[in-house]
């Protein structure tokens, strides 16, 4: 496997630069790790090992990458009805120079170059959505089968008739405690959930809902989480987080800034919530980070690109509408660009 001292594109170069200074900063603190792979909604997130809970692979991470779409188009229900190329090239082209972003974060946290082996460098991909800029049949399918996949209900079935991969389990619903409803026990070590947070009643398209990562951080007992939402999810549904036990600190909300929706003769179907809605998020559940995903304007064709209404929103907009005297804490908005990767601390 190429090694970070070989000669890399600009790209390349930007990404193992940025985690290198990242990475000195997150063995400092022990802090999760949190690297954007695509100018969308593309992620890795690195969560550093607990010493209570050492890993099997001796490693020093745990390597999740999310709703993987590296090159190529991604078309849903038929080409002229939806075609999309990503506008900015992925800092990541492939599988490999994810595997290669990886190991470098290992090396560096090692102080040693470390090799593969045969048990790979990604320990799980999690997909939350089967539209296929979540869902990329081709990216996926590039990845070794004995990454274990855990995806929502809809992908889980469609990723699992491809039988590629040796193991594909659905994300549970979360009920209140992170502990219970885990998926695949033994797959996941047991310092790690991933859940689906969605409306409590009939939820068919599960459009705007979450996914939770949540994990055991440092050397306590302290539980942490991530909620992914890359089309926004309404804060009455994010109501079991509140009331959680054992208590989870979000730290990390991922949550686009643009309000989409699609236009047609009949009614407008929102399909991206926006500022408006993450600040909402932010406020209820006291987020300590909120970083942009899914905010790419991305190249394409087809019927859908001429009904989508894109609103954009900035932060400051968003703070204004919600007026004085509202909330009134500090919001620490964070925009990870592309190939940059920030520490969760």
């Amino acid at each position: 496997m190429t090694s970070l001292k070989d000669e890399l594109d600009e790209p390349s170069q930007q990404l193992h630069q940025t985690l290198r200074d990242s990475i000195t900063a997150s063995l400092s603190t022990r802090r999760p790790l949190l690297t954007h792979l695509n100018a969308d909604t593309t992620w890795l997130l690195s969560l550093p090992v607990p010493p209570s809970h050492p890993s099997k692979k001796h490693r020093l991470y745990f390597y999740i990458l999310i709703d993987p779409w590296l090159t190529g188009p991604q078309s849903d229900v038929a080409a002229f009805f939806s075609t999309q190329w990503h506008a900015i090239p992925s800092s990541c082209q492939t599988i490999k120079e994810v595997e290669e972003v990886i190991q470098g974060i290992e090396d560096v946290a090692a102080g040693s170059e470390k090799q593969n082996g045969e048990e790979g460098w990604i320990d799980a991909v999690v997909i939350s959505h089967e539209f296929t800029d979540h869902m990329h049949q081709s990216t996926l399918l590039s990845l070794p089968p004995s990454v274990p996949v855990f995806a929502t209900a809809k992908a889980y079935s469609i990723i699992k008739s491809w039988k590629h991969f040796h193991t594909v389990l659905p994300i549970s619903r979360f009920s209140g405690d992170w502990t219970k409803e885990r998926p695949g026990g033994g797959i996941l070590p047991d310092w790690i959930g991933v859940h689906r947070v969605a409306y409590a009643g009939n939820d068919l398209l599960y459009y705007h809902s979450a996914i939770l990562i949540s994990f055991i951080s440092g050397e306590g007992k302290d539980v942490e989480g991530v909620i992914y939402t890359p089309h926004g999810i309404s804060p009455s549904d994010l109501t079991p987080l509140t009331t959680s036990s054992p208590t989870i600190k979000v730290l990390a909300l991922l949550h686009g800034l643009q309000d989409i929706s699609l236009q047609s003769w009949l009614k407008a179907a929102q399909l991206n919530m926006g500022a408006h809605n993450g600040l909402k998020v932010v406020r209820m559940l006291k987020v300590k980070y909120w970083v942009g995903t899914h905010d790419e304007v991305k190249k394409g064709g087809g019927v859908v690109g001429w009904l989508l209404k894109r609103i954009w929103v900035s932060l400051e907009e968003a703070l204004k509408m919600e007026g004085v005297g509202k909330g009134g804490e500090e919001v620490k908005f964070v925009e990870v660009g592309n190939g940059e990767s920030l520490v969760l601390e």
